[in-house]
């Protein structure tokens, strides 16, 4: 109890502050990056992995399943591992594997196929009825995406984003113990190795605290999109207005 209660002394502050506030960028920075380039490559093969289902608008199942055993052996590898194994390409595309830089490749590499079967859970919620609306309007494939499938998504995908990003969290805490830096790197230099309790309990306060504040975030965003709109302002009522003027 004593060396929980520590936190709250100015000494510890005094001692640890800067290094706390360093990591903590270290730990946003490096999640942010990832979370970015992660969703640049998951997103699209979600796409396409609903597009290419049997009863999709596109179906082809040699795509849909290669790609599909792609994204379920990307997620079925524990990352500690998989930060290890792709230690060849991280040297390779960053020039180092240690450091915030050493980690985000990982760190894409194992969310990407998360989101892409985030990103097809999401869309294949979308009503068939719309779609099939659509499509008898003579929308084309992109059409049906951009203005129907992500928009009748928004909410899951917003609440699947929250997932993913508590998740990155959580990896750059674990790539924190191969020198990756972040939250993760002080609580083993500082709180195992150094065996300073304190510094342990912090890194776990600022965890739960970074996890909180992006659930809550994201849960009232989808609340806020997730609520009827006004036929103005329906994903198929733009299609309509978007094709009307390609007639025109």
């Amino acid at each position: 109890m004593a060396d929980f209660l520590e936190i709250f002394t100015a000494a510890f502050w005094s001692e640890y502050g800067s290094i706390l506030l360093e990591e903590v960028w270290a730990t946003l920075l490096m999640t942010s990056i990832s979370t970015l380039v992660a969703y640049l490559i998951g997103l699209p093969m979600g796409v396409v992995m609903t597009l290419t289902q049997p009863h999709g608008i596109r179906p082809n199942q040699p795509v849909n399943t290669v790609l599909g055993w792609v994204i379920n052996i990307g997620r079925s590898l524990p990352f500690i591992i998989l930060m290890i194994a792709v230690f060849p390409v991280t040297t390779f595309l960053m020039g180092t594997k240690i450091g915030i830089r050493g980690a985000i490749p990982p760190l894409v590499i194992s969310a990407a196929p998360f989101i892409a079967r985030m990103v097809e859970t999401a869309l294949s919620e979308v009503d068939a009825g719309v779609i099939e609306a659509a499509q008898s309007m003579g929308a084309s494939a992109f059409q049906i995406v951009w203005k129907v499938y992500l928009p009748e998504a928004r909410p899951s995908l917003v609440l699947g984003g929250s997932v993913v990003l508590i998740a990155i969290v959580g990896y750059t805490a674990m790539a924190g113990t191969m020198g990756a830096g972040g939250l993760g790197d002080l609580a083993i230099r500082y709180g195992h190795q150094r065996n300073v309790p304190s510094v342990m309990w912090i890194t776990v306060i600022f965890l739960i605290i970074l996890v909180q504040v992006v659930q809550s975030i994201f849960s009232r965003i989808s609340r806020r999109i997730d609520r009827r709109l006004d036929a103005g302002s329906t994903p198929l009522f733009g299609l309509l207005s978007l094709l009307s003027t390609h007639g025109k």
